[in-house]
C-alpha cells in the first residue's frame, strides 16, 4: 500500500547494485513527472543505460538504433525486443559479470493501462535470455492493471513480497530507528534537551504511524519545519493527540495531511479570510498535483499568472508534503504520490474547504494554459526573420528564451488538461476562439520545441472531446 517504503527500498536496491557494478538500469514511474509518467520513454531510457553499464552490450544497441532509426516510434514490444533482448541475448556470457538487474518502482503510477500489461509482459520475456541473466526488481501497489498481468506470468517465474504483511513488530522497530534519528537532528539543530521527546512519546507515534514510513516522514518533517523550540514542541503535541483509534493505516496518513494543512491556516483569520486563503491553497496545491510534468516554482508562478509574493506565502509552510527546493527555478515536486490521491479522494479529505474537485481543478489549469498561449504566441515566435530553419539546428538556449518552460508545458498539456475536465466543447467558445487565432501559432510552438508528434496526437484526443460534444443528451451517457 502506499508510504510502505515502496520507492526508498527501490532506490537503495538501485545504489547497492550500482556500487557493485551489476546495476543493468532503473527507471522510476511517477504520475505527473512528465516522461516518467508514461512508457513512452521507458524502453529507449533502459537501453541506454544498459549500454553505459554493460560496455559490451554498447555496440550492440548502437547498432539497433542505427538499423532502426525509426524504433522510437515503434511498438514497445519492438523497442523491448530490438533494443534491449537481442543485444543481450549475443552476450557470450564469459565475463565475471553475467547476471544483471533492473530497478522497475511505482508501476502502477504508470498512465496507461495497456502499458502496464505490456511492460510486464517484456519483462517477463528476459526469462529467454541463455548467457545472461537479467533479474528485474519491480514496485508497485497492488492496482488490478498489475494483478491480471502477473497472473499471466507463471509463478515460478517470480517472486513477491508484499511490505505490509511484514511483521508489525519489526517495522515498527524500524521506524523507532527512523524518528529517533530524525528527533536527534532536530536536537541538535535547535539546541533541544537530549531527553525530548522522550520514549514514550517516540512509541506514540510509532503507534500513529501504523505501520507507514511516509507518516512517520510527514510528521518528522512538519515539527521540523516549526525551527522554534515552542513550535516544534506544539506541533509535536497536535501530532500526538491522535487516539489511535482508527485502525486503517490510510485513515492516519490522511489525518496528518489535514494537520500540515490547516496548520497552514491561520485561527486569527476570520471566516471570510479563512475562506479566501481556503481558495488560494485549493487552487495553488490543485495545479500542482494535476500537473502532467514538474514545474518550477517560477514557471508555476507565471502560468497561473499569480504574484510571487502570494505563491511564497502559500508555500511557506507546506514543506512536510511538498519538496520545495531553495533556487525557485527547479522543479517542485510532491514528497510523496499519497498525497494527490488523499487531496482528491472526498472520502479522505474530509474538509470541504481543502478538499479539490478534480475536474474543476483540470479546467482550471487548462484556462491557465490558454490564457498564457494567447498571450504569448505569435507568428515567428523565435524571431528567426526567414522560414525554412530546421528545428533541430536551433540552439536550446533561444527556444527557451522565446518558448519559456511554462509556455512549453501550455503547448504540450493544454488539450490534456481539458479532456481531464471533462468540459464540453460548443461552437466559438474560448478554445474554438484559440484555434481560429493561434492555430498555426500552436503548430510553429511545438516544431521548435520538437514535438510535432505530440501535438498530432492532441489533435485527435480534441477532435474525439468535440465529437462527443456534439452527440445528442440522450446518447452521451454512452459516449
Amino acid at each position: 500500500m502506499a508510504g510502505t517504503g515502496k520507492s526508498t527500498i527501490a532506490r537503495t536496491i538501485a545504489s547497492e547494485y550500482s556500487k557493485l557494478g551489476r546495476l543493468g538500469a532503473s527507471f522510476f514511474f511517477s504520475r505527473g513527472g512528465g516522461d516518467v509518467g508514461h512508457a513512452g520513454k521507458f524502453v529507449t531510457t533502459v537501453a541506454v543505460q544498459l549500454a553505459n553499464n554493460i560496455p559490451p552490450l554498447k555496440h550492440g544497441i548502437c547498432d539497433a538504433f542505427k538499423n532502426r532509426s525509426d524504433i522510437t516510434s515503434q511498438p514497445l514490444q519492438d523497442q523491448w525486443r530490438q533494443l534491449v533482448l537481442l543485444p543481450l541475448s549475443k552476450l557470450d556470457g564469459s565475463s565475471s559479470l553475467s547476471s544483471y538487474i533492473l530497478v522497475v518502482d511505482a508501476l502502477d503510477e504508470c498512465d496507461n493501462d495497456k502499458h502496464i500489461s505490456m511492460i510486464l509482459r517484456l519483462l517477463a520475456e528476459a526469462q529467454s535470455l541463455k548467457t545472461v541473466r537479467l533479474r528485474v526488481f519491480l514496485t508497485s501497489r497492488p492496482e488490478i492493471p498489475i494483478r491480471s498481468g502477473f497472473y499471466r506470468i507463471p509463478r515460478a517465474e517470480h517472486l513477491d513480497f508484499i511490505l505490509h504483511h511484514i511483521s508489525p513488530a519489526t517495522v515498527d522497530h524500524d521506524l523507532s530507528i527512523f524518528l529517533e534519528h530524525n528527533f536527534e537532528d532536530i536536537r541538535q539543530r535547535c539546541a533541544l534537551d537530549a531527553r525530548w521527546p522522550g520514549e514514550h512519546a517516540i512509541e506514540q507515534l510509532v503507534q500513529n504511524a501504523c505501520g507507514l514510513f511516509i507518516w512517520a516522514a510527514t510528521a518528522c518533517r512538519f515539527i521540523s519545519e516549526g525551527k522554534k523550540e515552542q513550535v516544534i514542541k506544539t506541533r509535536l503535541s497536535s501530532i500526538l493527540q491522535s487516539n489511535g483509534s482508527m485502525t486503517k493505516p490510510e485513515k492516519h496518513l490522511d489525518e496528518i495531511y489535514i494537520t500540515v494543512l490547516r496548520n497552514a491556516i491561520s485561527a486569527d483569520y476570520s471566516s471570510e479570510e479563512e475562506q479566501e486563503v481556503c481558495s488560494i491553497l485549493r487552487h495553488m496545491l490543485g495545479s500542482i498535483v494535476i500537473l502532467l510534468s514538474p514545474l518550477s516554482i517560477d514557471s508555476l508562478r507565471r502560468l497561473l499568472h499569480v504574484q510571487k509574493q502570494e505563491i511564497d506565502e502559500t508555500l511557506e509552510d507546506l514543506h512536510a508534503i511538498l519538496d520545495i527546493p531553495m533556487d525557485q527555478a527547479r522543479p517542485l515536486r510532491l514528497h510523496h504520490p499519497s498525497f494527490r490521491d488523499f487531496l482528491l479522494n472526498k472520502d479522505r479529505c474530509t474538509d470541504s474547504n481543502l478538499h479539490l474537485d478534480e475536474h474543476q481543478a483540470h479546467r482550471a489549469l487548462a484556462d491557465s494554459c490558454l490564457r498564457l498561449m494567447s498571450n504569448s504566441l505569435k507568428q515567428d515566435i523565435c524571431d528567426m526573420g526567414a522560414p525554412g530553419v530546421l528545428a533541430a539546428n536551433m540552439e536550446n538556449c533561444r527556444v527557451e528564451k522565446y518558448l519559456p518552460l511554462e509556455l512549453q508545458y501550455a503547448c504540450l498539456y493544454w488539450i490534456q488538461h481539458l479532456r481531464k475536465s471533462s468540459v464540453q466543447l460548443y461552437d466559438n467558445d474560448q478554445f474554438h476562439q484559440f484555434l481560429q487565432v493561434h492555430f498555426l501559432h500552436w503548430l510553429e510552438a511545438l516544431g521548435w520545441m520538437q514535438k510535432i508528434s505530440e501535438g498530432i496526437h492532441a489533435i485527435a484526443s480534441l477532435e474525439s472531446i468535440a465529437i462527443v460534444s456534439r452527440l445528442p443528451a440522450s446518447h452521451k451517457v454512452f459516449s
